[in-house]
């Protein structure tokens, strides 16, 4: 029987909530609106975009940048 095993990598990314903002500024719509693409409160978005979020999940991270339908570059050497 096989069992997987999942490894966590962090990586640090810096400007990483500038850019998300920026990007957000470009893109035009709602916090709310692009929040409820991403699948995070925009409570949430926020926080990220302000800099109080010491570090979010590569999941969250996809999903901001599908609903903003950019690629922010964040790439994992594993």
């Amino acid at each position: 029987m096989l069992m997987k095993v999942i490894r966590k990598t962090g990586i640090d990314v810096p400007d990483l909530p500038a850019q998300i903002k920026a990007a957000r500024e470009a893109d035009g719509r709602s916090v709310q609106v692009l929040a409820t693409a991403a699948g995070i409160s925009s409570a949430y978005w926020y926080q990220i975009e302000n800099n109080q979020r010491q570090w979010i999940s590569e999941e969250i991270l996809r999903g901001i940048e599908f609903a903003l339908n950019v690629n922010l570059g964040v790439v994992f050497d594993d």
